[in-house]
């Protein structure tokens, strides 16, 4: 345990450069998804609205209460930072290539924009408070669970954080939204470039913060590798097994489970180096690396399982209740 949490005092090469690098992109990113919502998405969950309601309650209700289960299953195997930042990768929306492994997986892109666009609003209410809800319900516990171990209280600034989602998530959707309904013709034009160009310097950001921190990496990866595997694998399951208990169509569920375990870790990532939100003395390396690994690892997962279900589809094609589910 004492080598776990020498993960906290880690401090990642992560400059205030990197970080405000970080935030326009993700800006970026978001102004691009939202480029693809229409007002008739929303109109057209009014007269269906039982997969988005699924969705939603998968993603902000169901993951953060699983994800603080299995940190509390795992306290044993794991420091509390790292399970903090578990919880803050839960309370995230979703990812912002989960359109993208959607369409890979042969599943219903219309919902994952949709849910995308639902996600990203309630996020900036919903990532707060579910952070400040679960993170601390789990230190009491951590507290009373190891009554002679100093567990140092959890105190973030909720509306700080609910500040810098905004931000990051709340204008440029609403940006992105207007321009689309307000000059369609323009937005299909610059869609495809844009896109394109905020994800690929999201990628170059992320592979530039890896090797700046390749030694700290080779330190974490023995401990995150699993641990992240198994949040992951517990997030994607939850998402489908929920769209099945409600009996959705696959195509659906298909859907649901990648909205709910793409999480964006870069938003998590830029709340965790904001200093008014989680200041520098608390030594959060831990979370720091969950996070990190996380925004590498739902990629890989993402593009296993797209490539699992479109050989799964193309095999039952010709089953004609597959959509059924």
């Amino acid at each position: 345990m004492d080598e776990l949490n020498a993960l906290d005092h880690i401090r990642l090469n992560f400059s205030p450069e990197s970080l405000h690098a970080l935030n326009l992109t993700l800006a970026f990113i978001m102004f691009g998804v939202a480029l693809e919502i229409k007002l008739e998405h929303f109109k057209k969950l009014i007269y269906n609205p039982r997969s988005a309601f699924v969705g939603v309650f998968s993603q902000f209700f169901a993951l953060p209460l699983v994800t603080f289960l299995l940190a509390v299953l795992l306290k044993d195997y794991i420091s509390p930072t790292m399970a903090l930042g578990m919880i803050l990768v839960a309370a995230c929306p979703g990812g912002n290539i989960s359109n993208f492994i959607s369409s890979l997986s042969k599943g219903n892109v219309a919902l994952s924009v949709s849910l995308t666009a639902i996600a990203t609003v309630a996020a900036v209410f919903m990532t707060p408070l579910n952070f400040s809800i679960w993170g601390k319900m789990y230190t009491w516990f951590l507290a009373r669970a190891d009554a002679g171990q100093l567990v140092r209280p959890l105190e973030i600034d909720v509306m700080q954080m609910f500040q810098t989602v905004f931000i990051i998530l709340g204008i440029p959707l609403i940006l992105g939204i207007f321009v689309n309904n307000k000059w369609p013709a323009f937005a299909a034009k610059i869609i495809k470039p844009f896109k394109q160009f905020s994800i690929l310097a999201f990628v170059a950001i992320v592979v530039l913060a890896f090797v700046k921190n390749y030694d700290h990496f080779l330190t974490a990866i023995k401990y995150i590798f699993f641990i992240v595997l198994i949040h992951n694998a517990l997030a994607l399951s939850t998402g489908y097994f929920l769209a099945r208990i409600f009996k959705r169509p696959f195509i659906d569920r298909k859907t649901i489970s990648i909205e709910t375990g793409i999480q964006n870790s870069g938003l998590a990532l830029v709340l965790i180096f904001n200093p008014k939100i989680f200041p520098p003395e608390l030594e959060l390396g831990g979370m720091a690396v969950i996070a990190a690994w996380w925004g590498v690892w739902h990629i890989i997962a993402g593009l296993f399982m797209a490539g699992v279900w479109t050989k799964f589809t193309f095999g039952l094609k010709n089953v004609p209740d597959i959509q059924k589910g």
